[in-house]
C-alpha cells in the first residue's frame, strides 16, 4: 500500500512540474502543430500567432495560427474575444521572438503563410499599421479573397456528398 501511494504521488508531482504556464506563448512544434482556423501546418517562425485564453473554471488554452490573419479572425469569432484576460502574441518578423500582438507594429509583407501580407515587430515604423488597423487590413484581404470560406465550402458540400453517396 506504501508503494502504491509512493508512486502515486511521483506521478503527481512529476505531472505538475510538466505543466505549461499558464501566462505567456506556449512553445510551438514547428512542421507539427496545425493553424487552429486553416489547419495548415506551423512552418514560418516569422509569421506565427497565440492565443492564450482562459476558459471559465479551467487552466488556460492556447490556439496556435500560421499568420496573425487567421488568429484576427478565429478570435473575432468567440465569444470572449473582448476579455481582458486574454493574451494574443505573434512572431516578430525579423528576429522570431514573440511579442505582444496588441502593441505590435505591422508592416507590409510580401508572402506571408496566408497571404495576410502582414509582418509584426515590436518597434514603429513608417507606414506601419497598430493591431485596430491591423485587423481592418486582415478583414478586407479575407472579404476580398475569402479564401478560408470558399475552401471550407467546398469541404462541407464535398463531405455531404461522400455521405449520400455512401447511403
Amino acid at each position: 500500500m506504501l508503494r502504491k501511494l509512493t508512486v502515486l504521488t511521483l506521478l503527481l508531482l512529476l505531472a505538475g512540474c510538466s505543466s505549461e504556464p499558464d501566462t505567456g506563448p506556449a512553445e510551438v512544434k514547428w512542421d507539427r502543430d496545425n493553424c487552429e482556423r486553416c489547419r495548415m501546418v506551423l512552418s514560418d517562425p516569422h509569421f506565427a500567432a497565440e492565443v492564450r485564453y482562459f476558459p471559465e473554471g479551467k487552466r488556460s488554452k492556447v490556439a496556435k495560427f500560421d499568420d496573425i490573419g487567421c488568429a484576427a479572425l478565429w478570435l473575432q469569432e468567440q465569444p470572449w474575444k473582448d476579455e481582458i484576460k486574454s493574451e494574443l502574441w505573434v512572431a516578430d518578423h525579423r528576429t522570431k521572438e514573440w511579442i505582444d500582438a496588441t502593441s505590435a507594429t505591422y508592416v507590409s509583407r510580401n508572402t506571408t503563410p496566408m497571404e495576410y501580407g502582414l509582418g509584426a515587430q515590436s518597434e514603429p515604423a513608417e507606414g506601419g499599421l497598430n493591431f485596430e488597423q491591423a485587423k481592418l487590413r486582415i478583414a478586407e484581404v479575407e472579404a476580398k479573397y475569402n479564401l478560408h470560406g470558399q475552401q471550407l465550402q467546398l469541404r462541407l458540400q464535398q463531405q455531404a456528398l461522400e455521405r449520400e453517396n455512401s447511403r
